[in-house]
């Protein structure tokens, strides 16, 4: 018997949606915080899921696995819907949002695109300059005691 039958048919606390979404139940405290979920409280206290939850916490999922911060997903969550093979957006005008937060991604990716670049550049120039990097002494003086070990070439 499953804990969402133990518990009045089709509600479930937060270990059992843990369970079937596989979200730790850190993580779905965290999305009530930011008001993601909202979970009916039990005279006790404890939290109390129903099915529809376990949907919520997918559509969660892949937006942040998207990119997106909890807060535009605050925003964006109520007009999503699941087609069946993907997220998308039930409001029109939601495209709009969504083709900001790609744009903050890509700028984002493109500015780790450039530190790659540089720090490449930098590793080259070092390798040309200093083909016997096992001598540096400036990296033996920061071992201390614990002297470096050479580099395996």
């Amino acid at each position: 018997m499953s804990e969402s039958t133990r518990h009045g048919g089709g509600h479930m606390r937060i270990g059992e949606l843990s369970r079937r979404t596989g979200v730790s139940e850190r993580s779905l405290r965290y999305y009530e915080q930011q008001g993601l979920l909202g979970p009916r409280r039990r005279p006790s206290g404890y939290r109390e899921y129903v099915e529809s939850d376990l949907d919520v916490v997918r559509r969660i999922r892949t937006l942040l696995a998207a990119g997106l911060s909890t807060a535009i997903i605050a925003e964006v969550l109520p007009c999503m819907v699941d087609d069946g093979e993907r997220l998308v957006p039930a409001c029109p005008e939601l495209a709009v949002e969504l083709d900001r937060e790609r744009d903050r991604i890509t700028g984002h990716i493109d500015e780790l695109t450039d530190a790659r670049a540089m720090l490449t550049e930098i590793i080259a120039a070092t390798a040309a300059s200093h083909p016997a990097a096992d001598d540096c002494e400036v990296l033996d003086a920061a071992a201390g005691p614990r002297r470096r070990q050479p580099v395996a070439r």
